[in-house]
């Protein structure tokens, strides 16, 4: 099924509302101290990016669970590299 330019433009506007809820959960639940709207949407969770460590993973994980009811488990861990790898998650698990 192909999509139509009007369902192409809901599902971009829809995802871009997600990137901005999971970065505000990530500034909010983490205490980060950055803008949100600062963060970019392949912005790396770890490492250079935003810096994130074992207990911040834990947290978000919750704080995922908590807002969006998804669960992210020890194999999902990559849905953790980045903020669009965790969008992407969410939405595939709602």
């Amino acid at each position: 099924m192909v999509a139509t330019l009007e369902e192409t433009k809901t599902a971009a506007k829809a995802r871009q509302v997600l990137c901005g809820e999971v970065k505000h959960l990530l500034v909010d639940r983490l205490g980060l101290s950055v803008d949100p709207d600062l963060i970019g949407d392949d912005q790396p969770l770890f490492g250079r990016g935003l810096e994130l460590d074992s207990i911040d993973t834990l947290e978000l994980a919750m704080a995922v669970e908590e807002k969006f009811g998804v669960m992210i488990t020890d194999d999902d861990t990559e849905s953790l590299l980045s903020l669009n790898r965790l969008v992407d998650y969410v939405e595939g698990n709602r």
